[in-house]
């Protein structure tokens, strides 16, 4: 089966009316007189040039830095559950917002670039910050007494086959009584869908039927946030909360044209709705016991209710009902993470950190699934599709860094404890413990050049939702939840190299490999079903190299590339075949080109220039991946596409406003998935 959906061109004007930077003449400067190689500091004038409005505007220029905010980060925020396990790399005045369904970078999107110090760069321990296992984070810093800002921004996106899609968000910062605050809300409409049209070819490769779906998916997105911090004696209090609402409907028409003479056309409606619900709310306080002894308490919550139903209804070549399938459901996903951290310098030389965390999670699906060949509709017993998953964790981290002037040398251990417990569809009971050592070399013999070794132990958390049997009607197939599941442990061993020169080139070399028990992917359970399971031991090996490479020097003043490659390979032996293959990577389409998938490559290329003297700045961004192949138990699946290009333009010259005009997969690009069904 061959299916080619061809994606709309996106085209996208942005107005935004926070008030810039300056735009006078200055040079710009990298802060190069730290106490330690491994921080370089890029003041507020560094980032003029790209004429920013907001914090994340900077944050995102920082030359060979790459944003993440924790996690696998998806609808329901990150599906690492716990917080030590999904901090990402981005910090504001030295903390990490206790926050998981609010991302760093939403954070950062509503701070006003004014209120920007600067910029941190931290590639080794520094001062009192933990930098949870990344290797490297962005601290931003913020003016003092900043005067209160209120920052709106809207823009308007021009689908070419589905119309305008409004989004219009407003934030306010400000301080009071002590306290500073930041809240706001965005609001987006939504309107797209993937039309395309599927072959079908037998054994021998003759075309028998061809599929013509039309769909198209609206809805919209209503966001909520606060965030706010104060002094209470000597412990200083945190609280932040988010809620949000985004229900979808996507309603797809297939329309069956059989290629063998005299059989009828027939058509299949899939009706998808879905309603999501997330609310956040979390609090930390912070205190310095001593002179050498910091601690901090976090307590957070989250809760996420989907409730999804999708339907399939059979329609033959008069237009008339010939069976119609529905299924209900209701997931609801709750955490509650309580945390204490402790930071110890007492020790010449060495930084000291204890942390302990519990996170209780609960997952509970409900479903009913009914069948109406014409009859009525009957119930269905679908095997895993009502249940309740439950786990208790605990974590232990003892972890020192021992700094010894150009050497960083970073060791610990990381203790897990885990009950998994499963009631309902399936009763099952299992308990885990883990230990996950951790050691990072780092040489810095200038701020200029960095080189890192890293060895550890890292383990997957088991995703709840592979728990639950899942049906998905356009394919025609079901994915059982399996309650068998262990969670896949990596031995990780890196070395990286990092260059910079100048005040914004980098040349950055990283080579990694993995050895992999129990990994996780697609698991045979008869001959036509499969599941998410332990398939055996496997190994991923490849390397990265990025670099941001400045362009004076060829006459095009303020402009600088951004590339970045990541080159894999990986290898499992195949529990349908017993032959080797890679390991299966993520389906779907709808997101960016990322570098964490399992496929062979993927690359990235930026380009920008910033004409300081006009207030304009215009750039292009041009990106590939190979395909990702999904093993089955009767199927493989490959996914595919092209190059994927946008572009942009824009200005700060008229009423103190940002205007951007941005076109998005100015190639329409092919996506396309090929289904190969075994019958033997």
């Amino acid at each position: 089966m061959h299916c080619k959906f061809s994606s709309c061109l996106l085209i996208s004007l942005l107005i935004v009316i926070t008030p810039g930077f300056a735009q006078e003449d200055a040079d710009i400067s990298v802060n190069n007189n730290n106490d330690q190689d491994g921080v370089v500091t890029y003041d507020a004038d560094f980032f003029r040039r790209y004429q920013p409005n907001t914090a994340l505007d900077m944050a995102a220029r920082v030359p060979g830095f790459n944003l993440d905010d924790g996690g696998d980060t998806q609808v329901f925020g990150a599906d690492v559950r716990g917080y030590g396990g999904a901090a990402g790399n981005i910090l504001i005045n030295d903390r990490r917002p206790s926050a998981k369904q609010d991302s760093p970078t939403a954070i950062l999107s509503r701070i006003s670039a004014e209120t920007v110090d600067r910029i941190e760069l931290i590639r080794v321990k520094v001062r009192d910050i933990d930098l949870l296992g990344q290797t490297e984070v962005i601290n931003v810093i913020l003016k003092e007494g900043a005067a209160a800002s209120v920052r709106w921004e809207s823009y308007l996106r021009v689908n070419t086959d589905y119309g305008l899609t409004p989004f219009g968000s407003i934030s306010m910062s400000d301080s009071w009584s002590g306290i500073e605050y930041n809240v706001g809300m965005d609001y987006r409409n939504t309107e797209y869908g993937d039309p395309g049209v599927i072959d079908r070819f037998d054994p021998d490769g003759t075309l028998i039927e061809i599929r013509d779906d039309a769909d198209q998916a609206e809805g919209y997105d209503i966001n909520g946030y606060f965030n706010a911090a104060t002094w209470i004696g000597e412990n200083y209090i945190k609280v932040n909360g988010r809620a949000a609402n985004m229900p979808r409907s996507l309603v797809t028409t297939s329309t069956r044209i059989p290629q063998v003479p005299g059989s009828d056309v027939t058509t299949k409606v899939f009706d998808t709705t879905r309603d999501l619900k997330v609310l956040e709310l979390g609090i930390d306080a912070e205190r310095k016991f001593t002179t050498d002894l910091q601690g901090k308490g976090i307590l957070l919550f989250s809760r996420l209710e989907r409730d999804p139903s999708s339907s399939q209804l059979d329609l033959d070549a008069n237009g008339d009902q010939t069976r119609f399938q529905e299924e209900i459901e209701n997931t609801v996903q709750k955490e509650l993470i309580s945390r204490l951290e402790f930071d110890w310098s007492g020790w010449k030389q060495h930084s000291v950190q204890f942390d302990v965390e519990l996170a209780l999670n609960t997952l509970e699906n409900t479903l009913v699934f009914t069948d109406d060949t014409g009859a009525g509709p009957v119930i269905v017993d679908v095997p895993g599709g009502n249940t309740q998953v439950e786990e208790d964790r605990w974590n232990f981290l003892l972890r020192d860094t021992w700094s010894m002037g150009t050497i960083s040398f970073e060791y610990g251990m990381n203790y897990e404890l885990s009950t998994i417990s499963q009631s309902g569809d399936a009763e099952q009971e299992r308990s885990f413990n883990y230990f996950k050592p951790r050691v990072v070399l780092t040489w810095s013999p200038t701020q200029g050049r960095q080189t890192r070794l890293r060895f550890e132990k890292e383990v997957s958390q088991l995703d709840f939702r592979d728990f639950v049997t899942a049906k998905v009607f356009e394919d025609n197939s079901v994915i059982l939840g399996n309650s068998d599941l262990r969670p896949d442990r990596t031995w990780v061993a890196e070395i990286s190299h990092e260059y910079r020169y100048g005040s914004i080139g980098v040349i950055k070399l990283t080579a990694f490999h993995h050895w992999i028990t129990d990994t996780l992917d697609f698991l045979p359970l008869n001959a036509t079903v499969e599941a998410t399971g332990n398939i055996g031991d496997a190994r991923r090996w490849g390397g990265i190299f990025e670099t941001t490479l400045p362009l004076e020097w060829t006459g095009l003043s303020g402009a600088r590339i951004d590339f970045k490659l990541r080159l894999q390979d990986s290898t499992v032996i195949d529990p349908v075949t017993g032959n080797r293959r890679a390991l299966s990577a993520q389906g779907g389409y709808r997101q960016d080109v990322f570098f964490e998938d399992e496929n062979d490559y993927a690359v990235r290329f930026d380009f920008r220039q910033d004409i300081e003297s006009q207030l304009v700045s215009w750039g292009f961004t041009i990106a590939e991946r190979g395909d990702r192949p999904e093993f089955k138990a009767d199927e493989l699946d490959l996914f595919s596409e092209s190059i994927d290009l946008n572009a942009f333009i824009e200005t700060t010259r008229w009423f103190g406003l940002k205007l951007t005009f941005l076109g998005e997969n100015l190639t329409n690009n092919d996506q396309i998935r090929d289904r190969f069904i075994y019958t033997a």
